[in-house]
């Protein structure tokens, strides 16, 4: 992916963060008990962080112009999916298998950053 569309993808993911967090508090807050609550608003901080992260990897492209970097966007990005949608899904339907599936987005969330660091690492600046 070029910067631009990493650009693209976070500002669309903290939207749907942003409004994901309005909607726990503001909506969910009389449907779901409070420990499905919690499991959404950690996927809420989740999303919010890492989409910030694809941001910074965005921004980052531009100064080192490594691949490595659009890599670790699009993991990032799977981690948000995995992680963040594993745990929306499961306070929206309280389905408790989906948490087996909130340790790949975790995965994915380290091997991301670990991308970074390399990139950075790699980097002749």
């Amino acid at each position: 992916m070029t910067d631009r569309q990493l650009t693209i993808l976070a500002a669309l993911n903290l939207m749907v963060a942003v409004g994901a967090g309005a909607f726990g508090a503001h909506g969910l807050k009389r449907i779901v008990s409070p420990e499905l609550l919690a499991v959404w608003q950690t996927g809420v901080l989740y999303h919010l962080i890492h989409a910030l992260g694809i941001l910074a990897v965005a921004l980052l492209g531009a100064r080192y112009g490594s691949p490595l970097l659009s890599a670790a966007g699009l993991v990032m990005f799977a981690g948000i999916v995995l992680f963040s949608g594993s745990l929306y899904l499961l306070a929206l339907t309280g389905t408790h298998w989906l948490g087996a599936v909130t340790p790949l987005g975790g995965v994915a969330f380290l091997a991301s950053w670990a991308m970074v660091a390399l990139a950075a690492y790699r980097s002749q600046g």
